[in-house]
């Protein structure tokens, strides 16, 4: 009689070190979590930016001769250059983008920075992505459910939303997350399942996301 391997079920796991980043690398895990505390000079610069109203969604596409190459942030946010931390943002931004790359040994790397005052993806979902990296430096983080906490054959159906708050996980403001998608090799089916947050009025986020791209 043949003998099947199971998959074990997907796991979460959450830290308060930079190095639990490397788990998403690991086998049945489809999110990792570094637990931190924002820098207090990116909070206030994130609190200001917010706080001025104003649109911002950039995206960069950047080339990286190696993985521990400094990334070229020339031109991000540069419209807040004169708000006090400004430096101290994007350097936090450069420090998590090396980080990412080291970690995939990536070369080409996609940045999208925004200010968000809606929501932008209201259903639980998955990410057709490999490994997406998420934080928020202004406003409410993502939510994510634990495996077995939504059918993923019913992905999109409003009825099949969870509606008890106390089984919805969410990230903290400053939390840097590793989204594992169903791009990943062997994760198909395994992605984890998120949404963003209904902001509450009058409540903008300020929200980086980073792709491997190659």
């Amino acid at each position: 009689m043949l003998a099947y391997k199971l998959s074990p079920v997907p796991r979460q796991v959450l830290g308060d070190t930079p190095a639990i980043l490397a788990e998403a690398l690991a086998d049945g895990v489809n999110l990792a979590v570094w637990q931190r505390r924002l820098p207090l000079h990116v909070q206030r610069f994130a609190a200001m930016l917010v706080a001025l109203g104003e649109p911002l969604a950039q995206s960069m596409t950047l080339e990286l001769a190696h993985a521990q190459a400094e990334p070229n942030l020339r031109g991000l946010a540069d419209a807040y250059a004169d708000l006090d931390g400004y430096a101290g943002f994007v350097a936090d931004i450069a420090w998590l983008l090396r980080a990412y790359a080291c970690l995939l040994d990536a070369r080409r790397i996609g940045l999208r920075l925004r200010v968000l005052d809606k929501t932008m993806c209201p259903r639980f979902h998955v990410d057709h992505v490999p490994l997406r990296l998420i934080t928020s430096y202004a406003g409410a983080g993502s939510q994510w459910l634990r495996e077995g906490a939504m059918a993923r054959a019913r992905l999109g159906a409003p009825a099949a939303e969870p509606q008890d708050a106390a089984g919805i996980e969410q990230l903290a403001t400053g939390a840097v997350a590793l989204f594992k998608g169903e791009k990943w090799l062997g994760n198909e089916g395994r992605g984890i399942i998120h949404r963003s947050p209904q902001p509450a009025a009058g409540e903008r986020r300020l929200m980086l996301t980073l792709d491997w791209l190659a």
